[in-house]
């Protein structure tokens, strides 16, 4: 049975959804959500850019309320931004809860996406990883 991992940032937009993508192409045994406390209810064009080059898109990325995954049984919630860190919702079961914070690159150059897409890679994906057990 598949580890369920929720990242939580503001807006939903750059830093959870890269974060969602990278867990569900790098860590087998996991399936990752995302979800926004103030989502933006859109992508960022350069957060969807920098995972199409890097093959990690998938169409049914999108940004999305807190509320809108509540109903299901999470492993562990990581957030990604200082803010969600102090409002984070709370899950009807004892779940794990880390805080891996990021910059918010929205509102700059792509170059920033991709700092952020491989600080993510680098900081978050082994941190999940064995926060969830997953052994190789």
């Amino acid at each position: 049975m598949k580890k369920k991992v929720l990242i939580i940032c503001r807006g939903n937009s750059c830093r959870s959804i890269i974060a969602e993508a990278l867990i569900n192409k790098y860590l087998d045994g996991v399936e990752a959500y995302s979800c926004g406390t103030s989502p933006s209810y859109r992508v960022n064009p350069y957060a969807k850019r920098v995972l199409e080059e890097n093959l990690a898109w998938k169409d049914r990325y999108y940004s999305k309320d807190c509320s809108m995954v509540t109903d299901i049984d999470f492993d562990l919630v990581v957030t990604v931004c200082d803010s969600t860190k102090e409002r984070c919702p709370i899950f009807s079961k004892n779940v794990k809860r880390v805080h891996i914070g990021f910059s918010d690159p929205d509102g700059e150059e792509y170059l920033s996406f991709q700092k952020i897409y491989l600080a993510i890679k680098e900081k978050l994906i082994p941190n999940v990883k064995s926060l969830c057990g997953i052994i190789e």
